[in-house]
């Protein structure tokens, strides 16, 4: 009985099985040299049944390549992270890429020590992300030699970066309510300072005219709640529908609603943005919100980041990606 029959198999054991050289083992599982293809798959089928697993550091070096991405976020809850890792590792799996996510939690020290361990791992890319896209990265990413992608945040201008597209979600809601008859659509929504909030907000006015009241504040539900209680305070028409810049603040604003008594939807018709599904489906009645798609933009990323990897050449710029509408009882 051999060593390795008593540990993990080795390349030697694969090219024992197979009845070739060694060499040719490595080139037929490494698609290196000039293998024909009915070796390449007995060589490939006896690795898979003796339980061969290549070394990945050997085959870096083989390739120059790592066969690994790093992902970079300050998002340390993973709520817009998580869906875009999700599609990102979809895309890389195929291709046999593994994904290294690392969260900063907005701390400049933590950042540079996850960037410096996926330098160390030599990761063939990075794709940064953030909780808002106009999220400037940390300043050591724009001096590396290997591509970097930015999803979800703002990148340099010679950059490829992918966006949720704000303005057309923002115009696909105010649509969806005035297709329902409303007519007195108010906007509460999240921090001015937010580039999102603006696109949203503009993309908003542009549809209602001057007739549309855009109340910013916080993310929040209490941000919500306390705007309806502004709303309700003071005399005039009371809005028939309501455009959120969040789910968050929607539930919020529905909770006010429903401590006045005040029907969902009959009353008031309530659109969120984001279907973070935790929120949006426990909502009571369920939300009606904006999708961002945030899976497909990780696709996109994923995608992106492959082919900078292999050396193919992309356009820089920004790609704004179509959200979605996803119709509840709310509205």
């Amino acid at each position: 009985m051999s060593d390795s029959d008593h540990g993990r198999r080795t390349i030697r054991d694969v090219a024992k099985a197979a009845g070739v050289s060694i060499s040719t083992a490595s080139n037929a599982l490494n698609g290196t040299g000039r293998t024909n293809a009915e070796t390449r798959e007995k060589v490939k089928r006896i690795a898979d049944e003796l339980g061969f697993r290549p070394n990945a550091l050997a085959r870096g070096l083989l390739t120059k390549r790592s066969h690994a991405i790093g992902m970079l976020t300050n998002d340390t809850y993973g709520r817009l992270t998580l869906p875009m890792a999700a599609g990102v590792s979809e895309i890389l799996v195929d291709h046999g890429v593994s994904l290294f996510l690392c969260a900063t939690n907005n701390d400049p020290r933590l950042a540079k020590l996850h960037l410096d361990a996926l330098l160390d791992r030599q990761v063939d890319g990075i794709i940064f992300t953030a909780t808002r896209i106009d999220l400037e990265p940390p300043p050591e990413l724009l001096k590396l030699r290997i591509p970097v992608i930015y999803a979800f945040a703002q990148g340099p201008a010679d950059s490829v970066s992918f966006h949720p597209d704000d303005a057309q979600g923002a115009r696909i809601a105010v649509q969806h309510l005035q297709a329902l008859g409303r007519s007195r659509i108010l906007h509460i929504t999240g921090e001015q300072n937010y580039l999102a909030a603006r696109l949203r907000a503009d993309a908003y006015r542009e549809l209602v005219g001057s007739s549309g009241q855009v109340m910013f504040g916080e993310w929040s539900e209490e941000w919500g709640h306390s705007a309806i209680d502004e709303v309700y305070s003071q005399s005039g028409p009371k809005p028939d529908a309501i455009f959120c810049g969040s789910d968050e603040i929607a539930r919020g604003v529905i909770d006010a609603l429903r401590d006045r008594g005040i029907s969902i939807p009959d009353d008031v018709a309530v659109v969120g943005f984001d279907n973070w599904e935790v929120v949006s489906k426990q909502t009571r009645p369920p939300l009606t919100t904006i999708d961002m798609e945030l899976k497909e933009l990780g696709h996109r990323a994923g995608l992106a980041i492959l082919g900078l990897s292999r050396g193919e050449k992309l356009e820089p710029g920004v790609e704004r990606l179509p959200c979605g509408l996803v119709v509840r009882g709310s509205a």
